[in-house]
C-alpha cells in the first residue's frame, strides 16, 4: 500500500492553467451553498513529505465532519493487489525493447543502484511505476504521508474512508499517456542521478508548508517542458472533472472532509473553480 503514496506524488507535481484565479493561501477550503444542509472540506496533500503534522484548521474541520473522501479509498482491503494487477505494460511491452542498448544500461544500472533491483525483474513495468519507486531517495528523510494521518483522526471518529476514483481508474491514466513519454522521464533522472527531482521536490514541499497555491502553480508553470506539465490534462484536468459529479453526492448526503493533491486545487479546471461553476461557495479557510 505504501508505493501507491509515492505513485500518487504526481499529482502534486502538476501544471496549472496560466491565466487561473489568484487564489489566497490556504491548503483548506470550506465549500457551502446549492442547498447543502452543512459545510464539507476540501483539502490539498501531498502524498510525500518530512513532515505530515497536521495543523489545528484542519484538526477542526475533521472534527466537523462525519466522513473522509481520499482519491482513493486507502483502507479498502484489496486495494493493493488491485494496483499490483495493474502495474504492467499493456500488450505485453517491455523496457527492453522500448530502448537503446545504452538507454537500457543506463537504466540498469542506475535502478540497480537505487534500488538493489536488476531491471530484468521490472521489464514489464510502466515506467511510470519505476519511477515511482524511486521517490523515497529524493528525500533527505523517512517520508511520512499525509493521507495516512487524515485516516487515523478518521479511524479515531469511527468515520468511513472512502475514494473518489478506482484503482483501476488511476491506473488507466499511465495506460492512456504514452509509456515512451514516461520512459524518457525516467531516463531524464537517471542521466543526472535525480538531481532535477531533488531540486524541485525541495522546492514543492517549502511552497506546500507556506500554503502558498499561487507560487505552486508558478512552479509548475516554470517547468512546462516536465512530463507532468505535458499530459497535465490526464494526470488532472479530466480527473477532476469526474470528481465533482462524486463530490456533489458527498457533500449533499453528509459533511464531508475531501483530502486530494493540492495539484488538484488552482487552475481552471482545478476542483475548486468547477465547483464554484457548479454554484457552490468555496471559501479558504485562513
Amino acid at each position: 500500500m505504501k508505493i501507491l503514496f509515492y505513485i500518487l506524488v504526481i499529482t502534486i507535481a502538476t501544471q496549472f492553467q496560466s491565466k487561473a484565479q489568484q487564489l489566497e493561501n490556504s491548503l483548506l477550503w470550506e465549500i457551502s451553498g446549492n442547498n447543502i444542509k452543512e459545510s464539507s472540506y476540501l483539502f490539498g496533500t501531498i502524498h510525500m513529505t518530512c513532515d505530515a503534522s497536521l495543523n489545528e484548521k484542519v484538526q477542526k474541520a475533521m472534527n466537523k465532519t462525519e466522513l473522509l473522501v481520499l482519491e482513493l479509498d486507502m483502507d479498502a482491503p484489496d486495494m493493493q493487489s488491485k494496483m499490483m494487477q495493474g502495474v504492467a505494460m499493456k500488450d505485453a511491452k517491455t523496457i527492453k525493447e522500448l530502448t537503446t542498448e545504452v538507454e537500457y544500461k543506463l537504466l540498469n544500472d542506475f535502478i540497480k543502484e537505487q534500488t538493489g533491483i536488476p531491471l530484468t525483474m521490472l521489464n514489464t513495468f510502466k515506467p511510470f511505476f519505476i519511477h515511482a519507486m524511486l521517490y523515497p531517495k529524493l528525500l533527505d528523510c523517512s517520508s511520512q504521508s499525509i493521507e495516512a494521518e487524515l485516516m487515523k483522526i478518521a479511524a479515531s471518529q469511527n468515520e468511513e474512508i472512502l475514494g473518489l476514483e478506482t484503482v483501476q481508474e488511476q491506473l488507466n491514466v499511465f495506460d492512456e499517456i504514452p509509456y515512451k513519454d514516461q520512459l524518457k522521464d525516467l531516463l531524464n533522472s537517471a542521466k543526472d542521478n535525480m538531481k532535477k527531482d531533488k531540486y524541485l521536490i525541495s522546492k514543492m514541499m517549502k511552497i506546500y508548508k507556506s500554503e502558498n497555491l499561487n507560487a505552486l502553480m508558478k512552479l509548475m508553470q516554470d517547468e512546462k517542458s516536465s512530463f507532468s506539465a505535458k499530459h497535465s490534462d490526464k494526470l488532472l484536468d479530466q480527473r477532476n472533472m469526474k470528481w465533482i459529479s462524486k463530490i456533489e453526492v458527498f457533500v449533499k448526503n453528509q459533511a464531508t472532509f475531501f483530502g486530494v493533491g493540492a495539484g488538484h486545487l488552482g487552475g481552471d479546471f482545478g476542483v475548486i473553480k468547477l465547483l464554484r461553476k457548479q454554484g457552490y461557495t468555496v471559501k479558504a479557510v485562513l
